[in-house]
């Protein structure tokens, strides 16, 4: 393995490790004493704070290139033009399981639009991730990206999605325009959020 192969297997690996044990404000010191007390969820549990970035403030256009579970390949450049939903889970996540039907909910009703959903697992190998989306009717596309961290690289230094689960939602130009962190309970929060960059309404 030449030097640069290490840096990035290092670095995929320090953000998906982050990934599983960090969050944000209450959500990281929730976290923190699961993990303090011995205990393996990794999860936020309840309802999500959702943070939006206005137009003029948000950053560089997000780029990764993965696969799906499928064999087909995700690339973040040919989702140009399209609202972007990035839903960060894995299956043991009982949060995950609760908002399943939400996303769901959301995608249907998106679904002759511009909008595309993606599932990026964390965790699971593709048999435990599979189960999963057969048992929750999740149609849309998942990548694994606990091989390489190729999605949460992508976000790092922007605003990542720190904790499981965690949504993303990318503007026109693969900007992160939004992010709910912890469960979506409900599917209006999501729905308003994708409706605004869908209709261009967002501030």
């Amino acid at each position: 393995m030449s030097a640069r192969s290490r840096i990035v297997a290092v670095a995929a690996s320090a953000v998906i490790a982050a990934l599983a044990l960090a969050g944000c404000s209450s959500s990281n010191d929730d976290l923190s004493r699961q993990y303090g007390s011995g205990t393996t969820q990794n999860y936020i549990s309840g309802t999500g704070a959702v943070t939006e970035v206005a137009t003029d403030q948000r950053s560089a256009p997000v780029d990764f290139t993965t696969k799906d579970t499928d064999g087909g390949t995700v690339s973040a450049k040919e989702l140009r033009g399209k609202v972007v939903v990035l839903n960060f889970w894995y299956a043991g996540c009982p949060p995950c399981r609760a908002e399943a039907k939400y996303l769901n909910q959301v995608h249907d009703q998106y679904a002759d639009d511009d909008v595309v959903f993606v599932g990026v697992n964390v965790r699971d190998e593709e048999g435990t991730a599979a189960a999963f989306e057969r048992t929750f009717g999740v149609d849309y596309p998942t990548v694994l990206d606990a091989r390489d961290g190729a999605v949460q690289l992508a976000l790092s230094g922007q605003i990542a999605p720190n904790a499981v689960p965690a949504t993303i939602v990318l503007d026109k130009q693969g900007r992160v325009a939004a992010r709910v962190l912890g469960a979506i309970d409900g599917k209006s929060i999501l729905q308003t959020l994708v409706g605004d960059e869908l209709d261009g309404k967002a501030s």
